[in-house]
């Protein structure tokens, strides 16, 4: 059996995958005088969100991001507002999608893919930032990880995502631009498809899994996908 005719359902991650996490560059080059100090504010999210999964705890990811700001505010003896803080989560609802993400999606759903999203982030009323970001068409359901209580890349929630579409583990593909997701997602069972989008790249180590597909931008990737083309 080809991948092309094992895969059926292509779950989509959000935040820098889909939307672009680069428009929240403003907050950090304010509060710390660069920008830079995004991806370690990220980065620090994702290490904490997994911290309470693995220690059995909960704490909605929304509320993980501002207090990753304000640890890092205390970190770099920098001032923070309460008008920070604002700006910070309204441009998290309104980043915008990345040029490939719309000519990539057409290309999947025309081909017969049925797309949803899995985020660990907190499901919020309409209109989402997927809808704001002009997505919300292309995908039959949205899934937060908020259903599990516990964060990607925990097995449960793949498997969540597998048993609400009714479909086998083995028909999903987890589409990532974090390798860390894809790990996860071939772990539980699923195929992992990696967007090497700017600052991820492979984890070239012992036992760490390669993707099944693996690509530079999301039109490529959807191309690799289409076509059933083998691991890179």
């Amino acid at each position: 059996m080809t991948k092309r005719a094992a895969i059926s359902i292509i779950i989509f991650d959000v935040n820098e995958t889909l939307l672009d996490i680069t428009t929240l560059d403003p907050v950090f080059k304010r509060v710390f005088g660069n920008s830079a100090t995004l991806r370690d504010w990220f980065a620090q999210m994702i290490l904490y969100s997994q911290t309470m999964t693995l220690s059995g705890l909960y704490t909605p990811f929304g509320d993980l991001a501002v207090g990753s700001l304000k640890m890092l505010a205390s970190i770099h003896d920098r001032p923070l507002n309460d008008s920070d803080i604002d700006d910070l989560k309204q441009r998290m609802g309104r980043m915008p999608a990345h040029p490939d993400v719309a000519p990539a999606l057409t290309r999947l759903r025309d081909a017969g893919f049925r797309l949803v999203t899995l985020t660990n982030s907190t499901s919020t009323a309409a209109p989402s930032p997927l809808e704001r970001a002009g997505l919300g068409d292309f995908f039959e359901r949205s899934f937060s990880i908020e259903a599990v209580g516990k964060f990607k890349p925990a097995p449960e929630t793949y498997r969540f995502v597998a048993k609400e579409m009714g479909a086998e583990m083995a028909q999903m593909c987890l589409v990532a631009c974090h390798l860390w997701d894809t790990i996860g997602a071939q772990a539980a069972g699923c195929y992992g498809a990696f967007l090497t989008r700017p600052h991820n790249a492979i984890l070239p180590a012992t036992h760490v899994p390669r993707p099944d597909f693996c690509a530079p931008d999301l039109v490529s990737l959807a191309d690799q996908i289409i076509g059933g083309a083998q691991p890179r």
